[in-house]
């Protein structure tokens, strides 16, 4: 009884010091990205002077910083805005934050489906990297191509090197001027400092309401299939403010569902 209590003992204890140690790795990584970034002059500045302001934006949705957060954000190319969406990790729904006009954007509606194009993507991403000593002042990457667009895109070059960033100019990118981009910045470094390492976008070609979705796919009816998926999750989003699940379907295509 002695030895099986012993055994019981150690294995409980084996158990703490793992559990331990992924967390002190797990908040040392995250830790030491911020510090990372924050050696950077342009990202040391964007906390100097935006730190604040995203602080008080996000007490005013009863949001803590000290707290992980998470974040969605919402393009819409026709209306040439970023929707920023935040939560404590703990809450169940998203509040809307903050919104960011977009001031150059190139191409018209629809994907982007090839180099050269010069086409702003449209479907479901997420920020993959992140980098404070852009040409274009600071840049946030998405992950163009996709699953859908490597196997939709007719094209043997997709292209990539999609950012969010600075410097007021694009070719297939969604830029902003530097001082909000400085801000949207931060947002994303404490989320992912927080634990969410990949922050989802979604690009749409608009708003799609009922009256945007049925004028739009007149007038390109062959992007109907994306901008029905693209659809499905906008109205999710909008009733419940919560993530919908999105899953790649070897067709190319998503299956946008009530589950994440």
């Amino acid at each position: 009884m002695a030895c099986l209590q012993r055994l019981l003992m150690n294995q409980k204890l084996r158990t703490l010091l793992l559990l331990a140690t992924c967390f002190f790795l797990f908040t040392a990584a995250s830790h030491s990205f911020k510090t990372e970034q924050q050696k950077y002059p342009r990202v040391k500045t964007a906390y100097t002077e935006k730190e604040a302001l995203i602080t008080r934006q996000l007490a005013a949705k009863g949001i803590k910083i000290k707290e992980p957060i998470q974040l969605y954000l919402r393009a819409f190319k026709e209306e040439a805005i970023i929707e920023l969406w935040a939560k404590n990790s703990s809450a169940k729904t998203f509040q809307l934050v903050d919104t960011f006009e977009v001031c150059s954007m190139s191409g018209t509606i629809g994907p982007k489906r090839k180099q050269g194009d010069r086409q702003v993507p449209e479907g479901f991403y997420h920020i993959d990297r992140f980098n404070p000593a852009s040409s274009f002042y600071l840049s946030l990457g998405i992950n163009y191509p996709n699953a859908s667009d490597k196997i939709i895109g007719g094209a043997t070059n997709l292209g990539g090197d999609i950012f969010i960033h600075g410097a007021c100019v694009s070719i297939g990118c969604m830029a902003l001027t530097d001082e909000p981009i400085k801000a949207l910045y931060i947002y994303c470094v404490e989320a992912y400092n927080g634990g969410q390492t990949k922050i989802p976008v979604t690009i749409f070609p608009a708003r799609l309401t009922v009256h945007n979705f049925n004028r739009l796919t007149r007038q390109v009816p062959t992007q109907t299939e994306l901008w029905t998926e693209l659809k499905s999750a906008y109205t999710f989003f909008n009733t419940n403010k919560k993530l919908p699940g999105i899953s790649f379907l070897e067709s190319g295509r998503h299956q946008v569902s009530e589950q994440r």
